[in-house]
């Protein structure tokens, strides 16, 4: 440790650097939560020994370019997939995302330094944990917010095993954060000082909290069929691809027995159709179901049998008049029922939507300047009203969270009408080989919150069955056609972060304050 402490010195910058990177090494699909924990212990005593406030705000801003250029680079992977822009803009666009983001580590580290005078210590672990709570909390939603990646993703172990996310239902995400760089920046003064017996007591207790098996899980009663195609991001937007995208889940959705009541469940981009009626018919010729919405919502209804009723992605349109032409002005982009019949019922329209993908920021200004989005078409999405639970009748009450909103804790069910499940549509296809894994890991997260079972029906992978505690029950691979046949498994009672929310994500930073201020006047710090 003084060797570490000694190089450190020398070269903070580049050591915050190394640490930065070395921490998203615990999230998936790496998972290699021990380096990602003494990172943060090292850097915790990096932070504690800055000499100036100027120094701590650096070495953190430093930390988070490289912790979230590793984190996300699957962000690059999208640009491959569009043809406006260069390809190689996506590895630009990854570290100049992070210049933004690591200013939340930076605030966080240069708070718990200002307040904490006699560093390291018990006081400033915990003060450390307490501005952590706050940065995270305030990334999820400053400038429309950007949530993904918490460090508690790095403690949520391995999919079949709960993890320390068996902790979120009485913490939530970013208070679970705060509490692990707490214990992370404990770790490090312990190792720092030859405290053996606490450090080997803390380990042990890491190490069976992440391999605790999940134990017996209960069972559900509806009948589920969750579809993942293996749509290729290359094809998805190809017409002449259109017909045999659909016969192949179609052919992946049939019953395999008569079923008094079945949920099935398509992807994100599931259904290139346009399936409401009142469109200009131009809309209508571009898609395969020969130019008739109600032909294309008839055959889904046939293919998914009676009894049975499917959600799926869809975009719908929204028509306006232009120099008198009527046109389309914007899209939803949608989970609809449909059912036997053809019917469709309850919309749900997303309202996380994501920059650049599904609308273009400032277009007036961006878009003479070259940028566009990097989703095929040129008019913009807009924001459906946010949480929603869809009564279902016999096949539940469902909440919905497409793609990319799964990630947003406290923001993905309906408090005052709880659901009996989510369901997540996603296209992962845009994500690389880092993305699907690490989305899947936060919809684990969502599910162990909030109690509720989290279903994922995805285009290319990763496709699964999340139960309430955040357990993968089955699952389809990446790159892979495949289906599940199984049952929505069963709602938990409402945990304490379902009732409180984010109150709760505030008590808990609250609480590590207070502790950081006891803690000094006591030992001073």
């Amino acid at each position: 440790m003084d060797a570490f402490l000694g190089f450190a010195r020398r070269h903070p910058n580049w050591t915050a650097l190394v640490l930065g990177a070395l921490a998203a090494l615990g999230f998936p699909p790496l998972q290699l939560w021990p380096v990602a924990l003494a990172a943060m212990g090292a850097f915790a005593l990096l932070v504690a020994d800055s000499p100036t406030r100027k120094a701590a705000f650096l070495r953190g801003w430093l930390f988070g370019v490289a912790h979230f250029t590793i984190t996300d680079n699957w962000i690059a992977t999208a640009f491959t997939y569009q043809a406006e822009m260069p390809a190689v803009l996506g590895w630009a666009a990854v570290p100049l995302l992070s210049l933004y983001l690591a200013v939340f580590p930076a605030i966080a580290v240069t708070l718990a330094w200002s307040l904490v005078p006699r560093r390291p210590g018990v006081a400033f672990a915990l003060a450390l944990g307490a501005a952590w709570v706050l940065a995270e909390w305030l990334r999820s939603w400053v400038f429309t917010g950007y949530a993904w990646g918490p460090f508690s993703l790095a403690l949520m172990g391995i999919w079949d095993r709960p993890g320390l996310g068996l902790l979120l239902p009485f913490t939530g995400t970013y208070a679970l954060s705060g509490i692990a760089i707490t214990l992370c920046a404990m770790l490090g003064i312990w190792v720092q000082g030859r405290h053996w017996l606490p450090l080997g007591i803390a380990s042990i207790a890491l190490a069976v909290g992440m391999f605790l098996p999940a134990g017996k899980a209960a069972q559900g009663n509806l009948p589920l069929t969750l579809v993942q195609p293996n749509l290729r991001q290359e094809e998805i937007d190809d017409p002449t691809k259109f017909e045999s995208q659909f016969q192949n889940i179609a052919r992946l959705s049939l019953p395999e027995r008569p079923l008094s009541h079945r949920l099935v469940l398509w992807p994100e981009s599931g259904v290139p159709d346009y399936l409401r009626d009142g469109y200009p018919q131009r809309y209508y010729d571009q898609m395969t179901a020969a130019g008739d919405p109600a032909f294309a919502r008839q055959r889904i209804g046939a293919v998914i049998g009676e009894g049975s009723l499917l959600l799926t992605g869809v975009t719908d349109l929204i028509i306006g008049e232009v120099d008198g032409r009527r046109r389309a002005v914007g899209a939803y982009n949608t989970i609809t029922p449909i059912d036997a019949q053809g019917n469709l019922g309850k919309r749900y329209a997303k309202a996380h939507l994501v920059p650049y993908g599904e609308y273009l920021p400032l277009r007036d200004i961006l878009e003479p300047l070259g940028a566009s989005r990097l989703v095929a078409g040129s008019i913009d999405f807009l924001p459906g009203p946010g949480a929603a639970t869809v009564d279902l009748g016999e096949h539940g009450k469902a909440g919905m969270q497409i793609c990319y909103e799964i990630v947003f804790s406290g923001e993905v069910a309906d408090r005052a009408d709880r659901p009996d499940y989510i369901f997540n549509p996603s296209n992962d296809g845009w994500f690389g080989s880092w993305g699907p894994p690490q989305h899947l890991g936060q919809a684990r997260m969502r599910a162990a919150e909030e109690g509720l079972p989290v279903l994922r029906a995805t285009t290319t992978g990763i496709s699964a069955v999340i139960d309430a505690r955040g357990v993968v029950r089955e699952h389809i691979g990446r790159n892979v056609a495949g289906r599940i046949d199984t049952v929505v498994p069963p709602a938990a009672a409402p945990t304490p972060f379902a009732r409180l929310g984010h109150w709760l994500t505030l008590l808990w930073g609250i609480a590590l304050a207070g502790a950081s201020l006891v803690a000094m006047r006591r030992r001073g710090g």
